[in-house]
């Protein structure tokens, strides 16, 4: 019997490696890096308004059927599952911590997000930026996306069959990462976790589980922007997830 290392690797599988690290370096290409020493891990990167670019360096598989975030990323920006490819400036698979306590995850990209290719970097990005720093962590210390990738149009909600085709790169995304906890941001992750109907005025700050990881919904960013009032409800919820994971909020700056 042959060793391992002579067996043949699977023609879909080689496929859909090449493929992937095309794509993966068709997207280094764009954001400028064109030899291996510029994209070095120790390489300088370069900041977004209210945000650092990906802090995520994991490894590309080093046989088929190994899942990396980078992987996924690379899938991702391919990914033509769904008509909302066809609207798409860049895909947007999240970005953040590739060891995080906390994974938050909301509805899809906006303008900002389809332009930049990052989630959460606009008005409600930078909301979200002032939650997490209320939490005494920083966005590099959690991992934020959402439950589909592109930009739907008009920032309507996206669709079942959207939500369907995107989810199963969440689930990997989220087995990869390991999260302590997870942070739904709105109604529309819960409905794309859970399949519920309920809404997020009720669900909001209870417990729920997703695969075994303690999930809190709360209310979306950007529906904070709209009201005000809610926001003593987020950090409520947020306060809840810091005791579940053992820690306290630093003292506010008076």
């Amino acid at each position: 019997m042959p060793e391992q290392a002579d067996r043949e690797i699977p023609a879909t599988n080689l496929s859909r490696l090449v493929d992937s690290i095309s794509e993966y370096l068709k997207y280094q290409k764009e954001e400028g890096v064109y030899s291996i020493e510029s994209a070095a891990p120790n390489s300088p990167v370069v900041p977004t308004p209210s945000v650092t670019r990906a802090t995520v360096e994991t490894p590309m598989p080093d046989k088929a059927g190994a899942d990396t975030l980078q992987l996924i990323n690379a899938e991702v920006r391919a990914c033509k599952a769904c008509p909302l490819c066809e609207g798409r400036t860049r895909a947007v698979p999240g970005q953040g911590s590739s060891n995080p306590e906390i994974m938050f995850i909301g509805e899809g990209p906006g303008a900002d997000e389809d332009r930049q290719g990052l989630a959460f970097v606009g008005r409600a990005g930078q909301l979200l930026t002032r939650i997490i720093e209320a939490m005494g962590l920083t966005r590099e210390d959690v991992f934020i996306g959402n439950i589909v990738k592109c930009r739907p149009p008009e920032n309507r909600a996206p669709l079942p069959d959207e939500m369907e085709a995107c989810m199963p790169y969440l689930k990997r995304q989220i087995a990869l990462l390991k999260p302590k906890v997870i942070v739904c941001l709105g109604a529309t992750a819960v409905k794309g976790l859970f399949d519920v109907k309920t809404g997020i005025t009720k669900l909001r700050g209870t417990w729920m589980s997703f695969e075994d990881i303690d999930t809190m919904p709360t209310f979306h960013p950007a529906y904070l922007l709209r009201n005000a009032s809610g926001k003593k409800d987020v950090w409520e919820d947020m306060k809840a997830v810091l005791d579940r994971l053992g820690r306290e909020p630093p003292p506010r700056k008076k």
